[in-house]
């Protein structure tokens, strides 16, 4: 028999708010001259965040990481273009 997984959540005035791993794509800013080799190897950053999921629709993800116990407060929140991410996972207990 399969046991069901359970995941890493906050309670916050009643409601559930899950951690995640989000992996996404990040810009790299340079303001040095380049010739055209080094313009055709310029770097994407690959990132990771752990984070509590505050909402999502299909443009933004919403996400907090510090909270209020006692009241509904975020902090270190952020907003993410759905574009930017490369995958989201559930993180286990």
């Amino acid at each position: 028999m399969k046991r069901k997984k359970k995941y890493k959540y906050a309670v916050i005035n009643k409601k559930k708010y899950y951690l995640y791993t989000i992996k996404w794509y990040d810009i790299t800013g340079d303001s040095s001259h380049k010739d055209t080799d080094e313009m055709d190897k310029l770097p994407i950053c690959k990132m990771v965040t752990q984070a509590y999921i505050y909402k999502k629709n299909k443009k933004f993800l919403t996400t907090f990481c510090s909270y209020d116990e006692s009241d509904e407060v975020f902090s270190d929140t952020n907003i993410f273009p759905t574009g930017c991410i490369i995958s989201m996972e559930k993180i286990l207990n």
